[in-house]
């Protein structure tokens, strides 16, 4: 039984390194993170138990103990301590962006790999490569076109420049990294299959590795566009002056980079944009987890530069056919100071310090001899029951949340087929099933938003219909504060629940006084977003208070001074302040700002200057992206709604925060 069992254990370790590359698991409506981590959960898991209930077979544990794991336990210890402690909604730690479980389930693997001897570690290379020829195949088979010709698929993995990482990046940079041990494998192994397979592989890597290098050149489309190191290293720097042993929490850059980007970030084109990670593998785990996770990867890197040190002095073609793992490691650990991890990267990074590190094995004898003078498991049954217990609590919850994400995967694209009852009921259901994730409320209350506002346009509400109108916009509103509760410092949930209260505007009194509330709190979360100052300038615009409203506009103009639209509101407030020479002012900066002189904007705000020039106060017009304050449309019910006790806004944590300078 323990035989089977361990060839069970080898070919489950076997088959999850295989899977990770290739793992595109229609579960979510994100291909690459859920998919990826379940199969690296499951794996993990499976492993594990199987080794829980070998010891009790053989009543002893056996353990190799490697070069490199007291670092990546400290990695992985710093990964799950931030995730506890600062990390405000832990789904984002686990599943999604899911950094937690990358570094942790990788770690773990780490431990994994480790238990095999040598040969075998050498074999899990070769599964390695044998996953990378496919990983490749399939970016081929999307190339030519032909995954596009099977409806089956889902329309995300038909696109010709599809790629099982999400992007030609981190293709190329997991692509790189196993050139290396393709080389080394071809010149290490005697046996003609393997040598043939690392050619293979070798090659047959090479074409999507070139289409991406040119799919990433200048001005191409998919060249990569992330912050700059000044802007990565700021975000950093912010982050650690609140929290410098643990950072703001593993899946949490975005509520960092929402805070602390500079002012300088809006002064390029890509200011619309928030990421969710820095530009380099060091600086984003330094933003997440602090000073305890970069002085665990500086162990990691001390560790394996020592070992260069003492054994790669000879860089010849044997000391390159007996550590290709080293150039690989080495390549990969380069790389990442400049780019991005995803997933898979992260996970690759573990795998390759398993395939470098050296191990010795140790025993402990776990049993004990009874009174009878027989021998007792007992000791091997108390240590394995709880890892059994353990692996199996993993297992439902690891169950229920992909359940819900597969779920809120369907009411998304029965949304997308304009199913609203279906849409409804799996947005539902996913919520009852993990209520623990943002992205499930925010939608939610989304739709329930656009069920009330179609009810609203009914000619005459009877009684009933204003009561379920009622409860729609209360589930709205509901929705939209779960969504804040989970994550109070993530400027997006706050902005959903100010859109929220905006579009109710005409249909329920307080409305306009909540959206006001809460959009102040979302630009005190994300003080660098001129857009949030332009809705709120907008409405203050609506309620009439021209001297606040071109107050928080001269921050939004202040914030991103080439912005059409901050100045093209700004001058409609100035006009009706009466301060006419200052509208006009911005009106003319407007026609400076637009670059196209024959676009329906540069008419627009053409027109609009004649008008202020000529002392006429005309209605604006409509233009594609110049848009003037404005009431929120929609149906009106009259009477208005009163909201139910409880409809008001969360209390914020922070006030308002002024742009730099004002």
């Amino acid at each position: 039984m323990n035989h089977f069992l361990t060839k069970i254990e080898k070919y489950v370790l076997y088959l999850t390194v295989f899977l990770l590359p290739i793992a595109i698991l229609p579960i979510s409506p994100n291909l690459f993170t859920p998919g990826r981590l379940a199969i690296l959960g499951l794996g993990v898991a499976t492993i594990i138990l199987i080794k829980a209930i070998r010891v009790v077979l053989i009543g002893k544990l056996e353990f190799n103990l490697g070069d490199l794991d007291f670092p990546v336990l400290f990695l992985a210890l710093s990964f799950l301590v931030s995730a506890i402690f600062k990390t405000p909604n832990k789904m984002e730690a686990f599943l999604l962006p899911g950094s937690a479980t990358a570094f942790i389930g990788g770690a773990l693997l780490y431990f994994l790999i480790n238990q095999v001897d040598p040969s075998q570690k050498k074999s899990l290379l070769g599964v390695l490569l044998v996953s990378g020829t496919v990983f490749s195949l399939i970016i081929l088979l999307a190339v030519f076109g032909i995954l596009s010709k099977i409806p089956v698929l889902p329309l995300g993995i038909r696109n010709v420049n599809f790629t099982p990482d999400g992007g030609y990046l981190p293709v190329a940079i997991f692509l790189a990294t196993l050139f290396p041990l393709s080389v080394g494998f071809f010149l290490g192994e005697k046996e003609i299959i393997k040598k043939a397979l690392s050619v293979i592989f070798f090659f047959l890597a090479l074409v999507p590795f070139s289409i991406s290098i040119y799919q990433m050149l200048p001005g191409k489309a998919y060249t990569p566009r992330s912050p700059s190191f000044s802007v990565t290293w700021n975000v950093a720097i912010d982050v650690l002056k609140e929290s410098p042993i643990l950072g703001i929490g593993p899946g949490n850059y975005l509520t960092a980079f929402s805070r602390f980007r500079p002012i300088s970030y809006n002064a390029t084109d890509l200011w619309p944009i928030r990421y969710t990670s820095g530009r380099s593998l060091y600086l984003t785990v330094l933003t997440e987890v602090g000073l305890l996770g970069l002085a665990a990867l500086v162990i990691i890197l001390i560790a394996i530069y020592r070992f260069v040190k003492r054994n790669m002095k000879d860089t010849s073609r044997s000391t390159f056919k007996d550590n290709p793992v080293v150039f690989s490691l080495f390549l990969y650990l380069v790389l990442m100071a400049f780019f991005p991890a995803t997933t898979l990267l992260t996970v690759l990074l573990f795998i390759l310090l398993a395939l470098f590190s050296k191990t010795s094995q140790t025993s402990l004898n776990l049993t004990t001899m009874g009174t009878a003078g027989t021998a007792s498991k007992f000791p091997a049954l108390l240590i394995s029951l709880p890892v059994i217990a353990a692996v199996a609590l993993f297992g439902y919850y690891m169950g229920r949340i992909l359940i819900a994400e597969y779920t809120f995967k369907g009411a998304m694209d029965a949304l997308a087929r304009t199913e609203g009852q279906a849409t409804y009921d799996k947005m539902r259901q996913a919520i009852v099933t993990n209520p623990y994730v943002d992205r499930y409320h925010s939608s939610f209350s989304q739709i329930n938003l656009v069920i009330a506002r179609n009810l609203a346009r009914k000619q005459d509400l009877s009684d009933t219909d204003r009561a379920t109108l009622t409860q729609l916009v209360q589930q709205s509103i509901n929705e939209a504060k779960a969504a804040v509760a989970l994550n109070p410092q993530r400027a997006s949930s706050w902005e959903v629940l100010a859109l929220t209260y905006r579009a109710i505007i005409p249909l329920a009194n307080n409305a306009d006084a909540f959206a006001l509330q809460v959009y102040s709190q979302a630009i005190a979360l994300d003080p660098m977003n001129p857009n949030l100052r332009i809705s709120l300038g907008s409405l203050y615009y609506n309620l009439k208070d021209y001297d606040t409203a071109v107050s928080v506009l001269e921050l939004a103009v202040a914030v991103k001074p080439d912005l059409t639209n901050s100045h093209y509101n700004l001058a409609f407030a100035y006009r009706e302040k009466g301060e006419l020479d200052k509208a006009i002012n911005q009106m003319s900066l407007v026609l400076s700002l637009i670059k196209d002189t024959n676009s329906k904007d540069y008419e627009i705000a053409k027109t609009e200057l004649e008008n202020l020039q000529a002392k006429k106060a005309s209605e604006p017009g409509s233009g594609e992206s110049l848009t003037p304050p404005a009431a929120e449309e929609g149906p009106a019910v009259v009477p208005p709604l009163e909201l139910p006790e409880g409809s008001q806004p969360p209390e914020g944590e922070a006030s308002p925060t002024p742009a730099p300078g004002q």
